[in-house]
Order: structure tokens, then C-alpha cells, then sequence
């Protein structure tokens, strides 16, 4: 069996990388660590870019069909993760979840329609609706005991009438793995009052061991004729660059009005590494994925370890899948703009700020460890060093 090397430093830097080439935009200076950008510094496994070159030596790229084994190398692979017998005719490509929900959005509401979000939450959940001239209702998440959960009355009070409810699962910002009766209760609630699920599954493949993730549309019978999912490996196998996402729709008329405006619009033909990427990913890629995921957690191990023995004030509220950490900072007692300049000018470190979450994200800073070890432990270093002095 092939061992993966996750310790391996690469440099991205001069290589058009938001992570790191963004960094003088977006945090005014250039000697920071980036652990921001939900990608990871992790090598795309071989068996991608092997299939990427093999179709690079063939010197003519024109218009691409969709390959034969495209659709069962997706269902094969959602067979295997979560048990879901997903049909052919349930799939389609698209240039993207942000891109998908807009799309969604797009054909199911219309402008001053009110679309729900559970806030702390990814922030194009707000920002898409909101520039498309819908209302955005919130349902913010509630701690309780130190655990965010679902806060169901505060839905029931404010789902009547609202045409799209955007779920993150696993969630986005806090690692949450939602359980199958947490998921059984939106969709009856949403399905009562003829709200739609747009339901954003990206980190899903990336859960940690002993917790299980259930596709929405897979929880009840309710789920399944009244929701949209989008899934993609990008995440998992560090290719965001090669937009590879899809959707799936298991109800029939949902899937004829999206479907129908994807084709229409022919945002459903992908280009051709789009193709290629996922089916090497999906097809190669279960014991890489198994590695990677065991080493992210291991960084989630150090992190919580290293906060709890050296930085009491931070509290790390602990992700139960994929690569961010959701740090509670406000034992520090600062102030948002405060924290933000700890952050940058005293530890230098690009984290992403937690207000841009939404309500509930204040106080609160995102780090991203889907990196080696090394630059975990050194990033933890300098946040201790900078503490003292805020």
C-alpha cells in the first residue's frame, strides 16, 4: 500500500494561488501565513494529474463530450461513502456550489423572496440571495453545553412563506456532522411549508471517524422530493482550480425546471479536465482520501492539544469533518477589529474573520490546517507569542 507524504512543503507562492497571491489585497502585506482559502497545501494526488497529462498530449482540445464512464464513476463512488443509490438521470455538472445555488436561486425564487440561512455560516450563503434581490431570513444556530445545534422553534416562527432554505452539511464554518434526525426535522418542516433544500455538500467526503454523514435527500422520503444537493472532490483532493462539482435531484419536476434552465443555459456541459478530474479522483482515490483525512485530523488533534495547554483564552471548537477550525477567541476580550489585527499584525497569520459568518460569528476566527504539520506548529507558535501583547 502506497504511503502519502502530507508533510511535503510546496511552494505556491508566484503560481496566481488566491491563498498566497492574494494575500497584499486582501490583508495589506505579504509575510503572512495563509490559512484562510478553504484549499489545502497538500500535492493533487498523482493519479489526477497523470490523467490530466495524459490527455495534454494530444494536441488539439476542442469541444468535449461527456465520457461514458463519468456518471458511474460518481455513483459508484456515493454507493460506497453513504449507501445512496443515486440514478443516472439524477446527475448533472455545474461550474460550481456558489455558481449552483445562484442557479437554484435563480429558478425557484424570485427577487424579494425569502431564502433562510443558519447562521455562523459560509458566507456566499447570504451574499448570493442577497445580490439577487432576495430576502435573507436568518436561523441562526444555537450553542447549547458548548455544542451548536439547530434551532427549530426559531425556524418554525419564520419558514412560513419562505420560497429556499440553504443547508451546509457538514457545516461551514463549525465542522458540524449533522446527525439523521436533525436532518429528518428540516426536511419535514421545510416540506410543510414548501420550502425548498439547496443543500451544499462539499466537505462531506472529509468526516472524521466516528461520525457518519447522511446526504440530505437520502434522511426521508421528504427529503428526496424536496431538495437540491451539490457535491464535489475538489475539497478532497485539493482540485478547486478544475471546477468539478454536480448536482443531484432525485425528485422528477425539480429536476425537469433546473435541469431544464442548465441545459438551456448550457451551464451543464463541463470543459474537459472538468470530466477528467473527477473520474481519476473518484476512481483512484479511496485510499489517498483515507490518508489525507486521517493526517487532517491529526492536525485537529495538535491544534486542540497545543490551544488547550498554551492559549487557555482560545477556546477550539472542535470540526467533526474537513480541514477548518472554528476558534472561539472571545476569552481574549478583544474586540473584533482587535482580534483581527492580532491575528495579522502580531502573529501574522491571513485566518479568515469570523464576522464575515454572519450573525454568531463574532469573536471568532477560521483557521485552515490542511497543511503539514510544520506549518500548523509554527502558526500556533507565533499566536502564542503575539497573546501577551493584546
Amino acid at each position: 500500500m502506497k504511503q502519502y507524504d502530507f508533510d511535503e512543503e510546496i511552494e505556491r507562492r508566484g503560481t496566481n494561488c488566491l491563498k498566497y497571491d492574494g494575500l497584499a489585497e486582501r490583508y495589506g502585506r505579504t509575510d503572512l501565513t495563509p490559512m484562510w482559502v478553504a484549499d489545502m497545501d497538500f500535492r493533487t494526488p498523482a493519479f489526477i494529474t497523470d490523467a490530466l497529462l495524459e490527455r495534454c498530449q494530444h494536441p488539439i482540445f476542442g469541444y468535449t463530450l461527456e465520457p461514458e464512464e463519468y456518471r458511474p464513476t460518481i455513483i459508484s463512488w456515493l454507493r460506497e461513502l453513504y449507501g445512496w443509490d443515486v440514478q443516472s438521470e439524477w446527475l448533472s455538472y455545474i461550474p460550481g456550489i456558489v455558481k449552483g445555488i445562484a442557479v437554484a436561486l435563480d429558478v425557484f425564487t424570485s427577487r424579494g423572496d425569502r431564502v433562510i440561512v443558519q447562521t455562523p455560516v459560509y458566507h456566499p450563503f447570504m451574499l448570493v440571495p442577497e445580490r439577487m434581490g432576495r430576502e435573507v431570513v436568518y436561523n441562526p444556530l444555537r450553542m447549547v453545553d458548548g455544542a451548536y445545534e439547530m434551532d427549530f422553534e426559531q425556524l418554525e416562527s419564520v419558514v412560513d412563506g419562505c420560497k429556499a432554505l440553504i443547508l451546509s452539511s457538514p457545516h461551514n464554518p463549525a465542522g458540524i456532522v449533522w446527525e439523521k434526525a436533525v436532518l429528518q426535522r428540516l426536511a419535514s418542516i421545510c416540506s410543510r411549508s414548501g420550502t425548498l433544500v439547496i443543500s451544499d455538500e462539499i466537505h462531506a467526503e472529509m468526516v472524521f471517524s466516528g461520525y457518519e454523514h447522511h446526504p440530505f435527500a437520502t434522511v426521508s422520503a421528504e427529503a428526496a422530493a424536496n431538495s437540491i444537493t451539490f457535491m464535489a472532490p475538489s475539497k478532497t483532493f485539493n482540485i478547486a482550480g478544475i471546477v468539478s462539482s454536480y448536482a443531484i435531484v432525485p425528485d422528477e419536476r425539480i429536476r425537469r425546471e433546473f435541469y431544464g434552465f442548465l441545459s438551456a443555459t448550457e451551464l451543464n456541459e463541463a470543459p474537459i479536465f472538468s470530466y477528467i478530474a473527477p473520474i481519476a479522483a473518484y476512481g483512484n482515490g479511496a485510499e489517498w482520501r483515507r490518508q489525507m483525512v486521517e493526517y487532517v485530523e491529526g492536525n485537529v488533534d495538535f491544534v486542540d492539544k497545543y490551544i488547550r495547554a498554551n492559549i487557555s483564552q482560545i477556546r477550539v471548537y472542535r470540526p467533526q469533518a474537513s480541514f477548518l477550525i472554528w476558534l472561539d477567541c472571545r476569552g481574549l476580550g478583544l474586540s473584533q477589529r482587535e482580534l483581527v489585527r492580532l491575528f495579522i499584525d502580531g502573529a501574522h497569520l491571513a485566518l479568515n474573520d469570523g464576522a464575515m459568518f454572519g450573525i454568531g460569528g463574532e469573536g471568532f476566527m477560521r483557521m485552515n490546517v490542511g497543511c503539514p504539520r510544520r506549518t500548523v506548529a509554527s502558526a500556533l507558535e507565533a499566536l502564542r507569542a503575539a497573546v501577551p501583547g493584546y
